[in-house]
């Protein structure tokens, strides 16, 4: 069943919203890639749904989302979505909304019998577990694209205080009733008052900062990117700023557009990762890119269900080690 949306009476909280998906729609599997770890200050999730907090073309809003059936046939009703939101960015948060829950990602090709039959196991299995599992668009360029470049070679660990530092130092307070440390990241203005000495304490090196600062003076152009498919074009003008390769292009558009089909190439584990369990041996770039050529389209989705297999790679072999930037 397609989904539906509707904007409703909103008596504690400045707007409203529900949004129908089909049953055994996966609110916590959908959003889970958009937080930067258990810990980031934008997103808290509850045993019920999540609360977010981001800007919007008129201001900050904080929103709450959460989940329940339709009606009284269990599993076989419709998801419910509610969205309360609050800031002033409340009204103008609530058209995203669908996107934002993946409502427009049709998994309709790739569950087909006949495709189905060319995918491994270890991507069929998953999806059986998984089927109201949707890709995300959350449409904020800027608010991808800071964590993103964070996370260029370095560890996640590493990324995760980066971001975790700068966004409680430099957000602002998430409005509404909030749940406590909730923030709102910092806007491009905010990211570019960031002194150097902070960059350093959040074990940024001035590589990673310049590039966010480039990202900064061009974001409102940036954010017109939202209107753009995914595909060429779109990577394109994310790489035509210094210090965004293809990486961090399709590690952007994998939540502002709910790409099913970017691959992070020159990931430092992906490539190995897909090898393995595709082949049982180790693969770079372009062997990776081989092994999912048949499945172009949806590269993405085999991906997420490689991840969602549970299969892990053999562990052996050099790690990233974490570095210490603080005071270089």
């Amino acid at each position: 069943m397609p989904s539906t949306f509707a904007a409703t009476a909103a008596p504690t909280a400045d707007a409203a919203a529900t949004v129908e998906l089909p049953a055994g729609y996966d609110l916590p599997g959908t959003l889970g890639i958009i937080p930067r770890g258990k810990q980031d200050p934008t997103f808290q999730t509850t045993h019920d749904g999540a609360w977010l907090a981001f800007t919007t073309a008129q201001g900050p809003v904080t929103l709450r989302l959460t989940s329940e059936d339709a009606g009284p046939n269990g599993g076989a009703d419709p998801a419910v979505i509610r969205a309360l939101a609050w800031g002033p960015g409340a009204e103008a948060a609530l058209p995203g909304l669908p996107a934002l829950l993946g409502a427009d990602d049709d998994w309709t090709a790739f569950d087909q019998t006949a495709f189905h039959a060319t995918l491994p196991k270890l991507v069929t299995e998953p999806r059986r577990r998984h089927r109201g599992l949707r890709l995300p668009s959350t449409g904020r360029i800027l608010d991808a694209l800071v964590p993103v470049v964070l996370e260029q070679k370095i560890t996640t660990i590493e990324a995760r205080y980066s971001w975790r530092y700068l966004v409680s130092k430099y957000g602002t307070p998430a409005p509404g009733p909030a749940p406590a440390g909730l923030k709102v990241a910092p806007s491009a203005e905010q990211w570019r008052r960031v002194p150097s000495w902070d960059w350093h304490r959040a074990g940024v090196d001035a590589k990673r900062s310049a590039t966010i600062l480039r990202a900064c003076k061009v974001a409102s152009g940036l954010e017109r990117l939202a209107a753009l498919s995914p595909g060429p074009e779109l990577a394109a003008k994310l790489c035509s700023i210094p210090g965004i390769g293809p990486w961090s292009a399709a590690e952007i558009a994998q939540r502002t557009h709910g790409d099913p089909d970017s691959i992070s190439i020159g990931d430092f584990h992906l490539a190995a990762f897909v090898g393995y369990a595709l082949t049982g041996r180790k693969t770079d770039d372009a062997g990776m890119l081989a092994l999912l050529e048949p499945w172009r389209g949806h590269r993405q989705r085999v991906v997420r269900m490689l991840y969602l297999s549970g299969f892990r790679k053999p562990a052996f072999g050099p790690r990233l080690a974490p570095q210490d930037h603080r005071f270089h």
